[in-house]
């Protein structure tokens, strides 16, 4: 009997470490987290067709970095909402829709990395990727990459029209 106790003693100890731990497992409220983070981008994407800047810049981190397609444009998010003020003033700062995206949840739980093929009317495919963390309870936004899609085909051409616009500047 000394024994028994002892054992259930023990696996309760053990369990509630485990539940102790925030956000451990693969899932937060009894959602898979890819499915909770893929929301989270879907709603900033979103925010932005809506020219709804409080919701946009509030899905960053405070330190958050935005990586745009020009070489130039490496911005805190400080630096990202002043070059896009002019862009939320309008009906739409500019809209981009997923239409393919993968998640990795980090090993702890808290951090996870994503890239995602997203569509504008303009630009036709982009590719973004990025770093979200897991901060007061909600995903956020550490660092957004976006990219041009270049098929190998045409890089080379393309490469050579960079080199030329470097050589007159």
């Amino acid at each position: 009997m000394r024994n028994l106790i002892l054992v259930v003693a023990l696996a309760a100890v053990a369990l509630s470490a485990f539940a102790l731990q925030p956000e451990r497992p693969q899932r937060l409220i009894g959602r898979p987290m890819d499915e909770v983070i893929a929301e989270t981008l879907d709603d900033f994407h979103d925010a932005a067709a809506k020219a709804d800047a409080a919701r946009y810049f509030g899905h960053f981190t405070a330190d958050a970095v935005f990586l745009g397609t020009d070489p130039t444009e490496r911005w805190t998010v400080e630096e990202f909402r002043a070059w896009a003020s002019p862009y939320f003033e309008r009906d739409s700062a500019w809209t981009y829709h997923a239409v393919e995206r993968h998640v990795t949840l980090g090993p702890c739980g808290h951090a996870a990395w994503f890239d995602e093929v997203v569509r504008n009317e303009t630009y036709g495919d982009l590719r973004g990727t990025g770093v979200v963390v897991l901060s007061e309870g909600r995903w956020r936004i550490a660092q957004y990459n976006l990219t041009f899609q270049v098929p190998n085909e045409v890089a080379e051409g393309l490469l050579e029209l960079v080199k030329r616009r470097k050589a007159v500047e």
